[in-house]
């Protein structure tokens, strides 16, 4: 089992996935991500860009091929393994906001902190200061029900980035926003990747979405079809970040 490059911080091999009746969704898709890299993984509806997420962040496993973060193997990782992984080093964005009811909008956006023990004191504020940063600090007291779901996919998008999490996968994160809010959330998305060195991984099929990434990956039905680079990264010049396997 070869280890993967040092300066990837996620790389796979030969991923191989099929749904449950009998559809390929993966077909030997390999892939490095260099830590602090903004990764766009682009394709029409049905090329596999979700299960790619979902078995790069060890949400499911491949049925087939190697998955490894920071060159520790995720695919023989246990399930309790892989949740203890996403709970304290990944975040996720679904295209749906869903937020616990329960709880009012900085207590979700808190929510991952205080499961990984941080006091409650240090999770409002850290919960407070992304809710600000994305323009819905005003609704921090108010239950999920009394926000628009523009403001409520904006609410997720603070939970995922509160934690400073090492990887966020991000699958359409502004599919519910208006266009107009688009470019702002996602500028904001990608300055506080850089700026806090977040590694992001982002499925998209909107272009305007995936130009804003330091590279595209283009999947169609399961594979990769090509890489582009946005603007062209000398690091990675003879290094292989997407390639066909069958």
């Amino acid at each position: 089992m070869e280890a993967p490059p040092d300066n990837d911080v996620l790389w796979a091999r030969s991923l191989h996935f099929t749904h449950g009746d009998g559809s390929p969704a993966l077909s030997g898709v390999s892939l490095g991500v260099r830590e602090g890299e903004i990764l766009a993984v682009s394709g029409p509806r049905g090329s596999g860009k979700t299960t790619l997420l979902r078995c790069l962040s060890g949400l499911v496993p491949a049925q087939r091929g190697e998955v490894w973060f920071n060159s520790v193997p995720v695919h023989t990782m246990g399930t309790t393994t892989r949740e203890r992984l996403r709970r304290d080093h990944f975040g996720w964005i679904d295209p749906a906001p869903a937020l616990v009811l329960e709880l009012n909008i900085w207590e979700n956006a808190a929510l991952p902190l205080m499961l990984r023990g941080t006091g409650r004191r240090r999770a409002k504020a850290a919960a407070m200061e992304w809710l600000e940063r994305l323009d819905i600090g005003d609704t921090a007291r108010k239950r999920p029900h009394e926000l628009v779901q523009a403001e409520r996919q904006r609410a997720c998008i603070a939970r995922a980035l509160a934690p400073a999490p090492s990887v966020l996968f991000a699958d359409e994160p502004t599919a519910p926003l208006h266009r107009a809010d688009r470019t702002h959330v996602l500028r904001t998305l990608t300055t506080a990747a850089r700026s806090h060195g977040i590694t992001v991984v982002l499925a998209t099929d909107d272009a305007d979405t995936a130009a804003l990434a330091d590279r595209t990956v283009s999947l169609l039905d399961g594979r990769c079809v090509n890489t582009v680079h946005l603007p062209p990264v000398a690091e990675t010049e003879g290094r292989a970040a997407c390639s066909l396997s069958v």
